[in-house]
């Protein structure tokens, strides 16, 4: 009798580090379930480029629709709000946080893989070289999979999803090296706060991306390369 894969829900951008994400859990041998929302954000082409990720690496994909970003607050999710281009500023939370994303993005996750009983629920978050978000940082990860196992059924019984968050403790030119000897297809990724057809090179996510992929010596797949910029 065949035993049946073990599961997980990945939560995927379609940016870079969650679909090196992606890769490590199938690296892992989890069938997986691809999680992305469409939660008011102006660069919505990262759904379309989450869905060739997910099917690139033969994992099953859900958009859930959740408008957190008709609260406003955030220049990812309201066009009064400029996307800055400035650079990341140290001990300063940019206007591109979204107001409880990774919050409400990792409870839905949680209910989706108690629904299905995965059994991991892999996340792309990075405390390193990341812009400056709260929701990014390991005591958040660990304050929530408290909650995670106090509020589920499966996590009361001693068998609730655990959090993984692979990234959370590299560099971003690691990730990039990571997604280079796991087959990440970067050319599809999406990175780019703004809403444009083409990245802008000049967001702050655009910016950590480039110098990452130069680092790593892959200036092709940087946005100064005409043709070769996602």
């Amino acid at each position: 009798m065949t035993t049946p894969m073990k599961r997980a829900v990945v939560l995927l951008s379609g940016g870079l580090d969650s679909s090196t994400t992606l890769a490590m859990a199938v690296r892992d041998g989890f069938a997986c379930t691809a999680l992305s929302f469409r939660y008011g954000q102006r660069h919505t082409i990262e759904l379309d480029r989450a869905a060739q990720i997910a099917q690139h690496f033969g994992a099953q994909h859900r958009v859930i629709d959740i408008n957190i970003g008709s609260f406003g607050g955030s220049a990812l999710t309201d066009d009064t709000l400029a996307v800055p281009t400035e650079g990341t500023e140290d001990g300063v939370i940019p206007v591109t946080y979204v107001p409880g994303r990774n919050t409400v993005f990792i409870a839905v996750g949680l209910s989706l893989a108690e629904a299905i009983g995965a059994e991991r629920i892999y996340l792309g978050i990075n405390a390193v070289d990341y812009s400056g978000y709260p929701d990014c940082r390991p005591e958040y990860l660990a304050a929530f999979q408290t909650l995670a196992d106090l509020a589920s059924k499966a996590g009361v019984e001693g068998h609730g999803a655990v959090l993984t968050a692979p990234l959370i403790h590299l560099t971003k030119t690691a990730i990039v090296q990571a997604a280079l000897d796991l087959g990440v297809p970067i050319e599809l990724t999406w990175s780019c706060y703004q809403g444009g057809a083409e990245p802008c090179g000049v967001c702050d996510s655009c910016r950590i991306r480039d110098q990452a992929l130069i680092e790593a010596g892959h200036p092709e797949f940087a946005t100064s390369s005409v043709g070769l910029h996602r």
